[in-house]
């Protein structure tokens, strides 16, 4: 197995050394030279089975012999151990037809820690190998920065820093973030939004002697790993509602695509996926894109639902690369214009294959919070602010075949919204109790690359 870049000028990795660059030298993506195919029979046989071991099996092909089996199955299984359902990933009917699929049961109570808590292990078990070290450096609009640090505080051989923006995540994604106290995570608060944030992470990557000279490694959703992981709940959830024998659609709230890009990876791997809804919020990018051709940038608007407060979705160059016929050259031409021009015009054919693969919707603030209240009176069932963006998208997506919204985050998370829809403050999980109680450890960093690049050395020693 063979990894290629969404740009075209880089050269093919193995899944290690993919996972371990993050980004392609050329600035672009890695994506598989060749989709693995699971048959109708392989999905069949998933049925009844412990979530760790369809992970196995949907993964393993991906992997190309860059671990053995009995070390993916360990790491598999460790990565897991500490989440509190036995499901892992559990269904929970809220409607007829329609079903919440529950991926907040990690140990920071978000989707994240599904390819995070996986991710880190499998970082670790490569580093072991290697002897070397490396230097994380991630971008967040709130749940991705605070699964990192989990999954890889205290590890040897990294350094993680995390950018996030100032003000813009909820209380408890930031104390996430800032309580740690392993020496090898820092938390940075970027004064600017997400995108500035990953444009930072990006331009660390494309500066050739910084990345080198620190070991630079990406665990945002730019790494292959992150999507793989996540294509294993997409299997899980099809397979209890009747797959392959019938096909289930997902409606997925996104930001940065990710998510709902490996819902496309398992449909092109064989799960008969009906449909798959792009849910945005008031950031609604990828829901005018759909709509219009047209893919522009406009200032993000803070919202309720802020891990979606974004408008640069860089998964979506994938989703482009595939729509493109995989044309390496067309997808870099389309993000050099953005890049200096803040939009681009989806090309017709490109436009109607990605209409093909995806439907989209939006939610405005007001549509959120009713859709929160009224779950939790018609099912007895509290949402968070984003995953309540899917649920309101899906309603006008339903069709015949079962819809799974995938639940992102426990409404924990988001307090103050969920409180003001509902008068219910939901509470921490119990092992979660104390975070209010610790101290934070948090530096402010300007918009500025030099800025950040100095103080990753400084902290570093390199």
């Amino acid at each position: 197995m063979r990894y290629i870049s969404t740009r075209g000028a880089a050269p093919a990795l193995g899944f290690a050394e993919a996972m371990m660059a993050g980004l392609a030298r050329d600035g672009g993506l890695y994506v598989p030279e060749a989709m693995p195919a699971m048959t109708a029979a392989d999905i069949a046989a998933l049925a009844g089975l412990p979530y760790e071991e369809v992970a196995f099996r949907v993964m393993r092909p991906f992997l190309g012999g860059a671990f053995a089996d009995d070390d993916i199955r360990a790491l598999i299984a460790a990565a897991y151990a500490g989440f509190g359902h036995p499901a892992r990933a559990p269904l929970v009917q809220i409607a007829p037809g329609h079903f919440l699929c529950e991926l907040f049961h990690g140990p920071t109570l978000a989707f994240k820690d599904f390819a995070m808590q996986l991710i880190g292990r499998l970082i670790a078990a490569q580093l072991a190998r290697s002897g070397r070290r490396i230097t994380i450096v991630g971008a967040t609009s709130g749940d991705t920065g605070s699964a990192a640090i989990e999954a890889f505080r205290g590890l040897p051989g990294v350094d993680v820093f995390i950018l996030f923006p100032q003000g813009r995540v909820s209380d408890v994604q930031r104390r996430q973030m800032t309580t740690p106290a392993e020496p090898n995570v820092h938390a940075l608060a970027i004064e600017g939004d997400f995108d500035a944030a990953q444009a930072r992470v990006k331009d660390m990557f494309n500066d050739h002697a910084f990345r080198d000279a620190m070991g630079l490694a990406a665990v945002n959703s730019i790494n292959w790993a992150r999507v793989l992981a996540q294509t294993v709940y997409y299997f899980a959830a099809a397979v209890a509602l009747g797959a392959p024998h019938r096909a289930v659609s997902f409606t997925v709230p996104t930001g940065n695509f990710g998510d709902i890009y490996a819902g496309h990876v398992a449909r092109a791997m064989g799960l008969p996926v009906a449909r798959l809804v792009i849910a945005t919020n008031q950031n609604d990018i990828l829901h005018r894109a759909l709509s219009t051709g047209l893919y522009a940038t406009e200032a993000v608007r803070p919202s309720i639902s802020p891990s979606m407060d974004i408008q640069i979705s860089s998964n979506f160059e994938r989703a482009l690369f595939d729509a493109l016929g995989r044309d390496g050259a067309a997808v870099a031409a389309l993000m050099d214009e953005l890049k200096r021009t803040g939009r681009f015009a989806i090309p017709p054919g490109a436009l109607q294959a990605l209409r093909a693969g995806f439907a989209s919707g939006r939610a405005s603030e007001a549509e959120t919070r009713a859709t929160i209240a009224r779950t939790w009176a018609e099912a007895g069932e509290l949402l968070c602010p984003h995953t309540a963006v899917g649920v309101h998208v899906a309603g006008a997506h339903a069709g015949p075949t079962p819809m799974v919204t995938l639940a992102t985050a426990h409404p924990a998370k988001f307090p103050d919204a969920v409180e003001a829809a509902t008068g219910i403050r939901p509470a921490l999980p119990a092992r979660m109790a104390g975070l209010f109680d610790r101290p934070e450890r948090v530096t402010r960093v300007p918009d500025n690359l030099a800025a950040i690049q100095s103080l990753i050395r400084e902290r570093t020693g390199r």
